[in-house]
């Protein structure tokens, strides 16, 4: 009987190793280029709770770090054949092109403007915007900033939604999350616009802080590449597809993310992008 125990499990292991040989031959060849560096370069955000931000140790965390590193150990076999480097919404754009970076995997929508600098992968999640406001604010829907100010972050969808929508609104732009929440807690301005997973993470953690509650600028993220990569392109879509197959952005969600907040993050990773103003 332990003979045919200890059979079965090596035949177990042998269907494993295999199905994971046959998975890693689905993807399409690394090109030579990134080959030849030996390690992944990642524009990440730092300042975006839970998709990327600094942990307790001061270390990268979060589901696009948990992804960066992922491609890395299928690229390299291992996740720490990887350089990951801040970058903000105003930034990113240009680290990527001046190749300081591979690839950002960084809170990016996917936008006309954006597509005509860069390429982007298949979408990986979508992601709504939503302001947040101080918890006795009068503001209760979006029309209801026409004439206040609203804070938000330079080179974000929620900017161009407002010069787009609400052309002549009174803003004030700044570059990182954490200056647009003190800015808010410090009166400078009466709303704080960002992607509503940030805001969603912000408001539980402060009572005196709420949300508006009326979603828009719905727009997909993907990993943002520099123009005519195609080899890399399709390795790197080739890696999403994986990471959804897998099942890894569960486990990445329920790493990060706490349970009483997890259900629209996951609504973003695996249901249909919903429509809204």
């Amino acid at each position: 009987m332990n003979i045919l125990r200890r059979s079965f499990a090596a035949g177990a292991l042998l269907l494993g190793l295999a199905a994971g040989q046959a998975m890693a031959q689905q993807m399409p060849p690394l090109p030579q280029s990134i080959r030849d560096q030996g390690v992944l370069r990642a524009g990440v955000r730092c300042d975006q709770p839970p998709y990327g931000f600094r942990g307790p140790d001061g270390g990268f965390a979060g589901v696009e770090v948990e992804m960066a590193r992922q491609m890395a150990a299928w690229a390299f076999g291992s996740a720490d054949k990887i350089e990951l480097q801040c970058v903000t919404a105003a930034n990113r754009i240009p680290q990527l092109n001046a190749r300081r970076v591979d690839l950002l995997i960084a809170t990016l929508g996917v936008t006309p403007d954006r597509a005509r600098v860069i390429d982007f992968s298949n979408a990986y999640r979508w992601g709504g915007s939503d302001m947040l406001v101080k918890r006795d604010s009068p503001i209760r829907t979006l029309d209801d900033v026409r004439n206040r100010t609203v804070i938000m972050l330079s080179g974000t969808t929620q900017a161009a939604w407002f010069d787009a929508n609400m052309p002549g609104l009174n803003s004030l732009r700044l570059n990182t999350a954490s200056d647009a929440l003190q800015s808010l807690i410090q009166g400078r301005g009466d709303a704080y616009a960002h992607d509503a997973a940030t805001l969603i993470v912000i408001a539980a953690r402060d009572p005196n802080l709420r949300m508006v509650g009326e979603p828009f600028a719905v727009s997909d993220a993907a990993v943002g590449v520099r123009k005519n990569e195609p080899e890399w392109m399709a390795w790197i879509n080739a890696a999403l597809d994986r990471m959804k197959r897998e099942g890894l952005y569960t486990a990445w969600l329920e790493k990060w993310v706490p349970a009483e907040i997890r259900a629209p993050y996951t609504a973003a990773f695996m249901e249909p992008r919903p429509n809204a103003r």
